[in-house]
């Protein structure tokens, strides 16, 4: 069936390791609007860490959307609203704060508007979250949280071996109650346990009538295996981690040679 959506992954997917957008991969974004194929940006990141790049490809017009949070938001790509939101509250970030600190790892929340931790030796992760994607970072002590605070995702960050570590002293009901999910080698995602990209995906697909068979997905992480598995067309990236690469039916190159651009070439123009 012809594509009539492209959910793309941004770091290490959409962007080239210097975070950029190359011609080529403009280029053959533009070739699917013109085509009529909607482009949606399926992203860890926060909207505020999204809107430059929704901007670049004049995606920021009605009609469009993106996916922030790994699929905690779906929102409006044109200013922000969303249309399908799923938080985490305080008593969530209580716990897992706790949690942090008994596995002897960095922790950080964020809403829509900041990134807090309550860690005052800040996590050179943390800074790095904050800087790449623009959003205020903000130190609390956990008593200062406001306790009216909703929390797309909770992050446990640290050094890859650290946190790895960590990761397999969890609670295994933890895997039943939320949805934990690497983004990175030094990010843990925590989620309610109904988000994912792929349920995202998916929910903004129905909405506009599309069906499964009619989806592109391309990805590079655990956080977008979901997405890959739920399209039609799940493509893994060059660079792409193992798990996604085994999974994924389809393949293309890497960030570093336009895998995005050659993806919607092959498969969806």
């Amino acid at each position: 069936m012809a594509v009539k959506m492209i959910a793309l992954d941004m770091d290490g997917t959409l962007l080239n390791p210097q975070h950029e957008i190359t011609a080529a991969v403009k280029s053959a974004i533009e070739q699917a609007k013109a085509k009529g194929i909607l482009v949606v940006l399926a992203s860890g990141r926060p909207y505020i860490g999204m809107q430059k790049y929704v901007a670049e490809l004049g995606l920021n017009v009605p009609g469009q959307y993106c996916i922030s949070y790994n699929g905690g938001l779906v929102q409006r790509a044109e200013d922000g609203h969303p249309i399908l939101e799923t938080t985490l509250g305080i008593d969530d970030y209580h716990y897992f704060e706790q949690l942090s600190q008994q596995l002897q790892v960095h922790f950080q929340a964020l809403d829509k508007q900041h990134l807090y931790t309550p860690n005052q030796d800040i996590s050179r992760y943390t800074v790095h979250e904050s800087e790449i994607t623009g959003i205020p970072l903000r130190y609390r002590s956990v008593d200062s949280m406001d306790a009216t605070l909703r929390f797309p995702k909770l992050m446990m960050v640290d050094e890859p071996e650290q946190l790895d570590k960590a990761i397999s002293q969890l609670p295994a009901d933890l895997h039943d109650r939320y949805t934990l999910v690497k983004s990175a080698n030094h990010y843990l995602e925590i989620l309610d346990k109904r988000v994912s990209k792929g349920n995202s995906v998916r929910h903004l697909a129905e909405q506009l009538g599309i069906n499964a068979e009619e989806v592109l997905a391309v990805g590079d992480h655990e956080n977008d295996l979901t997405m890959l598995a739920w399209a039609g067309y799940g493509v893994a990236m060059g660079n792409a981690i193992d798990a996604v690469k085994e999974q994924a039916a389809y393949h293309t190159a890497s960030n570093r040679e336009d895998g995005v651009a050659k993806a919607i070439q092959q498969w969806a123009l």
